[in-house]
């Protein structure tokens, strides 16, 4: 099974993008799901799907034809489905604040939350293996990380904090409750906990799978969105998920027409897109030129997956390999970067304010620091074996 995260900011286009992806798939045969986890959702909008039945659906699968459905998760009935007994909990300690029901009901659905139910979603549908492609439609970059980090958060929790609190709460609840109203969990609130992880139990490992899962990047040709389309690209990189493309939305095409006020734009997106092509190489990238009309319905999406893909077929791993990573050697941190064919010539390191450029002969690599490692200069650097080392200190 495939599974395909489309990221990015928000507005660039990502939802579209993945219902054009899905519908292309299902045309060509693979039984397809496209899940909605962004809150503010607009896949069945894509597909034009009218309110009654979307609302109908309450948060399941939705049918489009026979090979594609999609959903878009709507978290309250989440709440009743899979997270009962904490939810309840935790209501119910909002309440006992003096915060008004219908606050507590509502702040009781607590961040990460969406994230957690999502990659239960996941798991669900990677283990039944009912379908051959999954496609997510991942809310805003930051959550979108959060959503990839999540399985590592939780199973830290568990095996460092979850068996403990639960033994101290066994102990003090007794004394505790006698002492103060504010109401303390119980073992169905641990159990429900317990429960919850068993059912994540793997998705882990199929995110940072690279022959399961792709990342894929949509962004527009724009300063803002293009930093943080690299931010994304550096943190996806530090999870060991695997980036495999980066869709490029909105490029006005050159031939547009011969308004200053349009030929303006094209100059200006063209520097973005260049930039785009460096910055990412060599993950591949694809472009999507600003359509005439609105993208939605199922012909306007056949058309956008068609200009997309072209012959390609959506489901391949377009790329594999990790361009960089970041190394802690002998209290040194390296950057190991990856530079096939690059013989043994003089390496040139510019540091900018959050990046490093690497450029030796005709290549030449944007490295975007973790904060952790904005403070530190580059030392020197050395190629070995296909890569390129650069000592930070």
């Amino acid at each position: 099974m495939r599974i395909i995260l489309f990221s990015g900011k928000g507005g660039v286009g990502k939802t579209t993008v993945s219902a054009a992806t899905g519908y292309k798939l299902s045309k060509l045969g693979y039984k397809t799901i496209v899940v909605s986890l962004d809150p503010a959702h607009s896949l069945a909008d894509a597909f034009d799907i009218p309110d009654e039945e979307k609302y109908s659906a309450k948060g399941l699968p939705i049918k489009i034809n026979e090979k594609l459905h999609i959903q878009e998760i709507d978290i309250q009935e989440e709440v009743d489905r899979y997270w009962g007994d904490v939810y309840r909990f935790l209501e119910l300690l909002f309440n006992t604040t003096g915060l008004d029901e219908v606050l507590a009901e509502e702040l009781a659905i607590l961040p990460g939350m969406e994230e957690v139910t999502s990659l239960l979603y996941v798991n669900k549908y990677y283990r039944e293996k009912e379908y051959d492609v999954l496609i997510l439609d991942l809310p805003p970059t930051g959550e979108s990380l959060r959503f990839v980090s999540m399985p590592t958060v939780l199973k830290w929790y568990m095996k460092k904090i979850f068996k403990t609190e639960r033994l101290v709460m066994k102990v003090a609840r007794p004394v505790v409750g006698r002492l103060s109203d504010v109401p303390l969990p119980d073992e169905s609130y641990f159990k429900a906990l317990e429960n919850f992880y068993d059912k994540l139990k793997g998705v882990d490992e199929i995110l940072i799978d690279p022959e399961a899962t792709s990342v894929r990047l949509v962004s527009n040709p724009e300063k803002m969105v293009l930093k943080e389309s690299q931010r994304a690209f550096m943190y996806f990189n530090l999870f060991g998920v695997n980036v495999d493309s980066v869709i490029v939305n909105k490029v006005i095409p050159p031939d547009a027409g011969e308004c200053t006020y349009l030929r303006k734009w094209i100059d200006i997106q063209k520097k973005y897109i260049e930039e785009i092509e460096d910055f990412f190489s060599p993950v591949p990238v694809f472009r999507i030129p600003l359509l005439e009309e609105e993208v939605f319905g199922i012909e306007r999406l056949e058309i956008l997956s068609d200009l997309i893909y072209r012959d390609r077929d959506p489901s391949e791993v377009f790329f594999k390999e990790r361009p960089y990573e970041f190394i802690q050697e002998d209290g040194e941190y390296l950057i190991k970067v990856r530079a096939p064919f690059i013989k043994k010539e003089s390496v040139s390191l510019l540091k900018g304010e959050d990046d490093i450029v690497i450029r030796v002969g005709n290549f030449k690599s944007h490295i975007l620091l973790p904060r952790k490692l904005r403070n530190l200069e580059p030392q020197g650097a050395k190629i070995e074996d296909g890569y390129i080392y650069v000592r930070l200190g």
